[in-house]
């Protein structure tokens, strides 16, 4: 595996091991809309991608990291691959921003809207080269965002995932791939259509129905 993508997952489990062991890191370093609003804390964009719930959390996303790198690094290389992960990670939580902005409460962490640029771009590439246990690809990640919609339109009190990081970061991956390799993108369309159900979903709910703002 590339060592970048090591040193990626090596020093997120270890910030999300002493997030959950020191309660003042993981606050001071989540993500959440009145720090970020009110005190200018945009580090907060970043450093929220390295905390996590919990051990499942933390392996889910860093498992579903280790299935799809090989395709972004060998198609985009180890720049393009620095760039949609930070990219997606980035966009991803100022749409969470953005659509939270009215409910300065709002908290979430994890590595989410990074893998899911990751995801997009991986099955933009090389839809049918990727299983996930015994799962094609293509369907994994429409599972993935669809539990993610699901998720964001019906929240527990006790959940502060970054469920709506997922979709900045999707439409992150997705567009830099179609920009670097349109052709290449374009001929999997039927592929990413079939990912984007869940977000399209999504979008009708925040939009036509403000269900969410």
């Amino acid at each position: 595996m590339n060592p970048i993508v090591i040193a990626i997952i090596a020093i997120t489990c270890i910030i999300s091991y002493m997030g959950l062991n020191d309660m003042r890191l993981f606050e001071k370093y989540k993500f959440n809309v009145a720090a970020i609003n009110n005190k200018k804390e945009y580090f907060r964009l970043i450093s929220s991608a390295f905390l996590h719930a919990d051990f499942m959390h933390l392996f889910f996303n860093m498992l579903s990291l280790y299935f799809f790198q090989g395709v972004v690094t060998a198609f985009f290389g180890n720049i393009g691959f620095l760039i949609i992960y930070f990219g997606s990670l980035i966009l991803g939580n100022l749409f969470s921003l953005m659509i939270y902005k009215n409910q300065p409460w709002y908290s979430a962490i994890g590595a989410s809207g990074a893998v899911s640029g990751i995801i997009f771009a991986s099955i933009a590439m090389a839809p049918n080269e990727i299983s996930v246990n015994f799962l094609p690809g293509w369907l994994f990640g429409t599972l993935y965002f669809g539990y993610s919609v699901y998720m964001m339109l019906n929240p527990k009190q006790w959940d502060n995932l970054g469920h709506s990081a997922h979709l900045g970061g999707a439409f992150f991956g997705l567009v830099y791939s179609i920009v670097m390799h349109p052709q290449l993108a374009l001929s999997n369309i039927l592929f990413l259509g079939i990912m984007s159900l869940p977000l399209a979903y999504l979008a009708y709910q925040i939009f036509v129905n403000k269900k969410i703002r």
